[in-house]
C-alpha cells in the first residue's frame, strides 16, 4: 500500500503513473493528469477505459495499487475521510432514500456531515430552489421523474458546500430538456467556483462542459487538452459526409481520396475529413460522384473520440 506522500503540487488533484489493479488485471495503466481549482475536467473514453477505476481513486473508495495521487493536498490513502468531507459526489446510479420526502433526503444527509437542524432546513430550502424542486419538498421521491431524481442527487451532493465535485455519467438517460437544465446547473456551480470533475459517453456534454479532458482508451491517455485544442489536433474543420446506397458506394473512396486530409468508409456513407467542405463536395459532384444526400459539418470531439478509440463496440 503506498504511504503519505508530502505535497508535490498546487493543483486539486494530482497524478502520476497512477495505476490500479484487480488481480491480474490492470484497470489503470500509469496515468498523469492534474485537476485545477475552478475548472470542470472530464474523462471521456469507451466501456472498460478506466475512467469510473479511476474516479472512484479520486473519490477515496478504492485505493490505489501504484502511483502518486494527492486530492485536495491530501492522499487518500491516508486522509480518506478527510477528503471524503470535502467532496460531491454524483454517482452514475441515483441512491435517493425512495423511502423519504424529496426534502428530507437533503436534511437526513446533511446530518451526516454534522450540521444543526437549523442549518441543514436552510441548505435543504437553499439546494432545493436552486434544482428547481421547491414546490416537490414534501413529496415522495418515487413520484418524481427521472430528470428531477438526477437534480436531487445533485442537490444532496451539495450539502456540504463541497470543494470538488465528482459526476459519473451526471445525464445519462435523461431526455433532452433535463439534461439541458442539468448542464445549466452544473455551469453555475461552476460560475461559483466549484471544481467540477465528469465522466460522461455524450461528446457534446463534453463540448458544453468541459474546460479540459482526457481520452481514455484501455486504461490510458491517448489525448488531452481543450475540446477545441482535440479536435484542432485530430480532425479537421468539416466533414463532408457523402451517403450511397451499398451498391454505389463500393470503390469511391480510392477516387476521392486526395480530396481531403483522411476519408472513412462506413457501410452508408462515406466521411471526407476537409478544410473546407464545400470545396470538396464541389470537386466531389466534378469527379461525377452523386451520392444519394450530402451534409458538410463542423468536427465535433465526437470524430475525434472515434478516432481515437475506434468505432467498435466495447462490452
Amino acid at each position: 500500500m503506498p504511504g503519505s506522500v508530502e505535497l508535490v503540487s498546487d493543483s486539486l488533484v494530482h497524478a502520476r503513473g497512477l495505476r490500479k489493479r484487480f488481480g491480474a488485471f490492470e484497470a489503470v495503466r500509469g496515468i498523469d493528469f492534474d485537476v485545477w481549482a475552478g475548472e470542470v475536467f472530464g474523462f471521456l473514453g469507451p466501456n472498460g477505459a478506466g475512467k469510473s477505476s479511476t474516479m472512484r481513486m479520486i473519490g477515496c473508495v478504492s485505493p490505489r495499487s501504484d502511483g502518486e495521487l494527492q486530492v485536495l493536498g491530501m492522499d487518500p490513502d491516508v486522509d480518506g475521510p478527510r477528503i471524503r468531507g470535502r467532496l460531491g459526489v454524483v454517482p452514475q446510479l441515483d441512491n435517493l432514500d425512495l423511502e423519504l420526502s424529496v426534502g428530507d433526503n437533503l436534511q437526513v444527509y446533511g446530518r451526516y456531515f454534522g450540521m444543526s437542524r437549523a442549518a441543514v432546513r436552510a441548505k435543504a430550502t437553499e439546494l432545493l430552489d436552486f434544482v428547481q424542486l421547491t414546490d416537490r419538498a414534501a413529496d415522495p421521491v418515487e413520484q418524481l421523474s427521472g430528470g428531477m431524481k438526477r437534480r436531487l442527487t445533485i442537490a444532496r451532493s451539495l450539502v456540504n458546500d463541497p470543494e470538488l465535485m465528482l459526476l459519473d455519467e451526471p445525464t445519462t438517460g435523461l431526455d433532452p430538456q433535463a439534461r439541458h437544465l442539468v448542464w445549466d446547473r452544473l455551469f453555475r456551480l461552476k460560475q461559483q467556483g466549484v471544481t467540477l470533475i465528469i465522466t460522461t459517453h455524450y461528446m457534446d456534454e463534453a463540448e458544453q462542459l468541459c474546460d479540459r479532458l482526457v481520452v481514455m482508451d484501455g486504461g490510458v491517455i491517448v489525448a488531452e487538452g481543450s475540446p477545441r485544442e482535440l479536435i484542432g489536433q485530430y480532425s479537421t474543420r468539416e466533414v463532408l459526409e457523402l451517403r450511397f446506397t451499398a451498391d454505389v458506394q463500393r470503390g469511391w473512396r480510392a477516387t476521392l481520396s486526395d480530396l481531403a486530409e483522411r476519408v472513412e468508409e462506413l457501410p452508408d456513407r462515406l466521411l471526407l475529413y476537409a478544410a473546407d467542405g464545400e470545396a470538396a463536395l464541389a470537386a466531389a459532384h466534378r469527379r461525377g460522384v452523386q451520392p444519394t444526400s450530402t451534409l458538410v459539418r463542423r468536427s465535433t470531439l465526437e470524430d475525434v473520440f472515434l478516432r481515437l478509440t475506434g468505432r467498435s463496440l466495447v462490452d
